[in-house]
């Protein structure tokens, strides 16, 4: 029991303000460009849908609802082969600390940067994580 509440009321609770959340905007889905669902995800980790929801309560990864049905989308570049890309999790710690909402996390990250160059993802992918890490804490 959580204070009355019981876990499962908790959660579904939690599923169904969730699914009211409005949707990302045009310009950061524009941005950010290609997507995966969250059973894509969980396909591609070779995992259950609920160990990808897990990775989001626990801000390993990032997903916003989109689309015609609103559903959570994660985006597509911060997934390698079976798993996430070196260096996002502690990217999103990072731009968490420094109070940045989802949606602003993914701007910052598919925003071209000429000092990288490039984005704050690609140079992610290209395993520069420290050049990442190291303008994410100049947001603190």
């Amino acid at each position: 029991m959580l204070g009355g509440v019981t876990e499962k009321n908790a959660a579904v609770g939690t599923a169904h303000a969730e699914a009211h959340r409005d949707s990302i905007d045009p310009e950061t889905d524009a941005l950010v460009g290609d997507w995966l669902t969250l059973p894509d995800v969980a396909e591609r980790f070779g995992v259950q849908v609920t160990r990808v929801r897990q990775l989001l309560r626990d801000n390993q990864l990032i997903a916003v609802r989109r689309g015609e049905n609103n559903a959570l989308h994660v985006p597509a570049g911060f997934i390698v082969e079976d798993h996430s890309v070196k260096g996002l999790t502690g990217t999103l710690t990072l731009l968490k600390d420094a109070k940045f909402t989802d949606e602003e996390a993914l701007r910052w990250l598919f925003t071209p940067d000429d000092s990288l160059p490039g984005t704050p993802v690609q140079a992610l992918r290209e395993n520069r994580g420290t050049e990442v890490r190291r303008r994410a804490q100049a947001e603190l």
